[in-house]
C-alpha cells in the first residue's frame, strides 16, 4: 500500500525556520516497528502517524515517534499535524481533537479568509513538578559554570504536562548562547522521572530579539548523539505553566512569546497562554504558525 506524507516547518511563518515535522497520513495497518523505522528514515526530531480514532467523537489517533522511541505527547507534532489536516480539509475545521498516549489533545485552528494561519494545542495533563536538580548538575549538562544558572525564581527541576524535561533558567543571553550539551553529564543525570532532555531559557532578551519575553534552547538524544531541538512545544508548555504557577496572579490569562532555535539558525516563535483560576493553573496552551514544505508517497515493499 502506498502511504502519503507531508512535511512542515512548525512554529515559523517562513520556510527553513522552526522545527521540521513529517506527517504520515492514512497510517492504519502500519506496525509499531514500521512506524519507528519510518521515523528513523525521515530523521526529524519527530514524525507523526495519523490513524482512525478509537472513539468516533474524536478526529484522529496520533502516534508520535522520535528517531529512538515512541513518546506519549509532544508540542510541535500537534501544531504541525493539525495544520496539515486542517489545510487538507475541504473546509478547515475550527478545532481538532487528537487521541494520544498522554490523553486527549484539543487543537484550535485559526483561519483568515478561509486560510489556516496558525494552530494551538491544549496540554493533555496538568503541570507536574518533579525531581529537583542542583545548579551544579544542571550547569554540567550545558557545559557551563554553576554561576550561569539562576535559582532565585525556581531551582532546576523536572517538569511535565505530558512529556518530562529538566527546566533550567540561565542568567544571561550570552550564557544561553555558550551552552553545549555534555555527554558525560547527560549519562550521569538521565533518565530522570521519564526525562532525557534539558530545556533552558533566559529572561535576558536583547532589544533585537523582542517582542519575545524569553529565549530558550533544548538538548536531547538524537539519532547520532546529543542534538538540539529548534522548537519544543511540550517543554514550552510546561515552562509557561511553571512560570504561571510561580506568578502571584490568582486569576486571568498569562501570555508569553518565547523564541527558540535562534542560535542554531532555525528561528522559531512559540505563543503561550496559561489560564489561572482561583490561584491555580487551569489550562495550558501553545500555538504558532506552520509552513508546508514537501509532500510525497512511499511504499513498504512486501509490507502491505
Amino acid at each position: 500500500m502506498v502511504r502519503r506524507y507531508i512535511t512542515v516547518d512548525v512554529f515559523t511563518d517562513r520556510a527553513f525556520g522552526g522545527n521540521p515535522l513529517a506527517v504520515v497520513l492514512d497510517a492504519g495497518g502500519l506496525s509499531t516497528e514500521q512506524m519507528q523505522a519510518i521515523a528513523r528514515e525521515f530523521n526529524y526530531s519527530e514524525t507523526t502517524f495519523v490513524l482512525p480514532p478509537r472513539d468516533a467523537a474524536h478526529d484522529a489517533q496520533v502516534r508520535i515517534f522520535t528517531v529512538n522511541r515512541e513518546i506519549p505527547f509532544a508540542g510541535h507534532p500537534n501544531v504541525g499535524t493539525a495544520f496539515v489536516l486542517a489545510t487538507e480539509a475541504a473546509k478547515p475545521p475550527a478545532r481538532l481533537l487528537f487521541e494520544e498516549e498522554a490523553g486527549l489533545v484539543p487543537v484550535e485552528i485559526v483561519t483568515e479568509q478561509g486560510r489556516v494561519v496558525s494552530t494551538e494545542f491544549t496540554a493533555p495533563q496538568p503541570l507536574k513538578r518533579l525531581s529537583l536538580v542542583s545548579a551544579e548538575q544542571a550547569a554540567a549538562l550545558l557545559s557551563l559554570p554553576a554561576g550561569d544558572v539562576r535559582t532565585d525564581r525556581h531551582p532546576p527541576q523536572v517538569i511535565s504536562v505530558g512529556l518530562s524535561f529538566i527546566a533550567v533558567e540561565l542568567a544571561s543571553r550570552e550564557a544561553l548562547r555558550r551552552a553545549k550539551p555534555n555527554a558525560a553529564a547527560f549519562e550521569k543525570t538521565f533518565p530522570l522521572d521519564g526525562s532525557d532532555a534539558v530545556y533552558f531559557y533566559t529572561r535576558d532578551v536583547p532589544p533585537g530579539e523582542r517582542p519575545c519575553e524569553l529565549q530558550a534552547r533544548m538538548f536531547h538524544p538524537g539519532s547520532s548523539g546529543l542534538s538540539e531541538d529548534p522548537a519544543t512545544g511540550s517543554a514550552t508548555a510546561a515552562a509557561a505553566a511553571l512560570l504561571a504557577d510561580l506568578d502571584a496572579t490568582s486569576d486571568g490569562e498569562l501570555k508569553l512569546k518565547i523564541g527558540q532555535g535562534v542560535d542554531m539558525g532555525r528561528p522559531s516563535l512559540l505563543l503561550t497562554r496559561v489560564r489561572k483560576q482561583n490561584g491555580k493553573v487551569a489550562s495550558i496552551h501553545v500555538g504558532g504558525a506552520s509552513v508546508k514544505m514537501m509532500e510525497g508517497t512511499f511504499r513498504l515493499e512486501g509490507k502491505g
